[in-house]
């Protein structure tokens, strides 16, 4: 995190250790593969509350991710107000109907047809929370003072990740919806000019009649996403 004045290097030694033998390490990391395949994008919500607590532990561990410079460009909102869902619900499908009346060209909505999207957005208002990812393009010090982020889309992008990956760890299921346009998320959330809104995701439990786009399941091979050079 960016201090005023703090521009000296101090190495501290390494605080946590949890290295393992090789044959620990390749089982660890096939049982977390098998584990994370059974993540899904889910649109259909149980309106079951969430504990809050959850949800800040699940921020908290996003928070533990490495950014650019360590500035931590990153700011979660998490909303369960209903009335601010409505307001964001409304503003989506706003925006939706443009994008399906042809905003979005042809290629565009022949790929988005077999995942099954449309104007609709009822997931956010029956998910029990929102939470709203802002990216911060630039930070403030404590006397006003104006500074640069470094590696903004990276930084959030990793942290952005490791929520998600949080939220199915604690058993939940969430949606990655872009918000584009709705400038009013940062005012509507009491963020300054600063950040922008880059996703929203609504989490919660899933329904018990959730289903997932059958396509959403081709993953692409591993030789199509690993080149190896020894």
């Amino acid at each position: 995190m960016y201090r005023k004045g703090e521009v000296s290097y101090q190495p501290l030694p390494l605080p946590d250790r949890v290295q393992m033998p090789d044959d620990q390490a390749v089982a660890e990391a096939e049982r977390f593969l098998a584990y994370m395949r059974r993540r899904h994008s889910v649109r259909d919500y149980d309106p079951r509350p969430v504990p809050e607590a959850v949800i800040a532990a699940c921020i908290a561990a996003a928070g533990t991710a490495p950014s650019g410079a360590n500035h931590q460009p990153w700011h979660f909102a998490a909303i369960a107000d209903p009335a601010m869902k409505a307001r964001i619900r409304a503003a989506a499908e706003e925006e939706e109907r443009a994008f399906y009346a042809g905003g979005a060209g042809d290629e565009w909505l022949a790929a988005l047809e077999p995942i099954g999207t449309g104007v609709s957005k009822p997931h956010l208002t029956d998910a029990p929370w929102l939470i709203v990812v802002f990216a911060q393009r630039y930070g403030m010090t404590e006397d006003g003072a104006r500074y640069k982020n470094y590696y903004v889309p990276e930084s959030v992008g990793i942290a952005t990740g490791m929520l998600i990956t949080a939220l199915h760890h604690a058993g939940l299921v969430c949606l990655e919806h872009t918000p584009n346009p709705m400038k009013f998320l940062p005012e509507m959330c009491g963020r300054p000019e600063s950040e922008k809104a880059v996703m929203i995701l609504p989490v919660g439990w899933p329904a018990d009649h959730a289903t997932v786009p059958a396509v959403a399941k081709r993953k692409k091979p591993l030789d199509a996403i690993m080149t190896v050079f020894r």
